[in-house]
């Protein structure tokens, strides 16, 4: 049956792009090509962050691989007309929490070729990787979850995906807890998780030993990162936060990667980047990355929300519950917090935003989740965001740093751990064919805060794995070419609760 929907796929790909293709003049030597090729992209400006190529060029594609990148004419079964157009790597979200068919839906139309549960992880690695195999248009991975394991170790059970609450949470653990965490870090990394997902703003009962003894379980699975939501402080004690985190690096020698630099450290992220250079000139493996715009989201109900009622009157007009568009007041949030739900929480200006976008250090990711009746537009919005207002319209960005944070530098973060990740990010001969093709001119998103998951604009091919899943701007049905990245798996499945 899958042979079958692929067959259609290719069929229904020639009918609609079935003009003859450009005639390019070569300019140098061709090599032998291997025709007819499965795909070819045709006339259109490669552009390749890791070698430096933005160049017309005609694209090759067999067997899921790129085989040929040439000025001269190739001929293929199913030929893509690119004139005016990028041909990139495909994008790679390493922060996506959502992994529905809806919500991966939104992604393809992105350009996203590849999303990662990286920042909480999951509490079980065969489990989460079962239940979204053979369903994902796009590549899949995810991160062993220390909230997770946390609370099913305090508490003897866990939900696969959600963040903790109550005694998971809160509660201290006790000596022999912390080495039972760890055990379970282990063996999720001995099962192939990408890394270890720590959100410590979410679990505050963590004390700095039980994360000091998380980086020391990822230190041991070479190019294993742990993936960090920093914890909450207020002054006086603010960057110790921080610091806890550095202290796990340098003691362990596990990399580490800051989440969402924009919503965690807003107006201070620049002095978080200059604490990431002086680190990474002295040996040290850090990494961090943001999501393009001023407006956060989280669950209403969520730990770092806890004493809210506590809060003075102005805080709660930063937050805004999305369903209904309403700027809440302490009355409006404590009667959402009893129903749960995504809230939105303004958080940083334009003006801070900039800056931490335009840095060299920041790769570019989503933080992308949907849940019943909510959503923040950047689950289907975040990459053409970049590419339409902050490269062509304010030109933040060269269309080439942008193309490079949204594809080779997160390649880069995963593929100590994940070999498959060296042929990914990349448009080279060899290289997986997971390419996003976009109109520079009109690509822009369109999603927003009262109707989130409309689609971007200008994003008209995405290939993975060489399949067209994106076929002049619309999903192909019945597509589902993602599969799984995964680390060595070295142990034998056990069950968790």
């Amino acid at each position: 049956m899958q042979r079958r929907a692929i067959r259609s796929v290719f069929v229904a790909a020639v009918v609609a792009a079935c003009t003859p293709s450009p005639s390019v003049p070569a300019s140098s030597p061709v090599p032998a090509p291997r025709e007819p090729y499965e795909v070819v992209i045709l006339g259109g400006r490669v552009m390749d962050p890791e070698s430096g190529l933005d160049a017309i060029r005609n694209v090759g594609i067999h067997g899921g691989k790129v085989r040929v990148i040439t000025e001269g004419p190739i001929n293929g079964r199913i030929r893509i007309d690119a004139r005016g157009l990028v041909v990139a790597p495909g994008f790679i979200d390493l922060h996506q929490h959502t992994h529905t068919p809806e919500a991966l839906r939104t992604k393809v139309l992105d350009g996203v070729t590849a999303a990662f549960e990286m920042e909480t992880g999951v509490r079980d690695i065969d489990e989460w990787y079962a239940m979204v195999e053979g369903k994902s248009p796009i590549h899949f991975g995810a991160s062993i979850g220390h909230p997770t394991v946390r609370t099913a170790v305090l508490t003897g059970s866990a939900p696969l995906l959600d963040l903790p609450g109550g005694e998971g949470a809160t509660r201290l653990a006790t000596p022999d807890e912390i080495t039972a965490i760890r055990e379970r870090v282990e063996q999720g990394l001995r099962r192939g998780a990408l890394g270890v997902g720590l959100a410590v703003e979410y679990t505050p009962g963590a004390t700095p030993w039980e994360v000091l003894e998380t980086f020391r379980a990822a230190a041991a699975f070479p190019g294993a990162a742990v993936y960090v939501h920093v914890r909450g402080t207020e002054l006086p004690y603010h960057w110790m936060e921080t610091a806890e985190l550095f202290l796990g690096a340098l003691v362990t020698g596990a990399p580490l990667h800051i989440v969402h630099a924009n919503s965690s450290y807003g107006s201070d992220a620049l002095r978080l980047f200059e604490m990431i250079q002086a680190a990474r000139a002295r040996g040290l493996d850090v990494t961090t990355e943001a999501y393009p715009y001023t407006v956060a989201m989280t669950s209403i109900e969520s730990e770092p929300f806890a004493h809210w009622e506590s809060w003075a009157e102005d805080r709660f007009r930063r937050f805004i519950w999305p369903h209904a568009g309403e700027r809440l007041t302490r009355e409006s949030f404590g009667r959402y917090r009893a129903v749960g739900g995504l809230v939105l929480i303004e958080g940083m200006t334009e003006e801070n935003l900039r800056p931490i976008l335009a840095s060299p250090l920041t790769m570019i990711v989503s933080d992308g989740e949907l849940a019943v009746g909510a959503a923040h537009p950047r689950i289907a919005g975040t990459y053409a965001r970049v590419l339409g207002r902050y490269v062509r319209e304010e030109r933040v960005l060269t269309l080439m740093d942008a193309l490079r944070k949204m594809t080779l530098m997160p390649a880069q973060r995963l593929e100590a751990r994940a070999s498959a990740m060296k042929n990914k990010g990349r448009i080279r001969v060899g290289a997986d064919a997971d390419i996003t093709i976009f109109d520079p001119a009109t690509v822009i998103d369109r999603s927003t805060y009262t109707d989130p998951l409309l689609p971007s604009a200008g994003i008209r091919y995405v290939l993975v794995g060489g399949l067209l899943v994106v076929n002049d701007g619309k999903v192909v049905p019945g597509a589902f070419p993602g599969r799984a990245v995964r680390g060595p798996v070295t142990a034998p499945p056990v069950g968790f609760r």
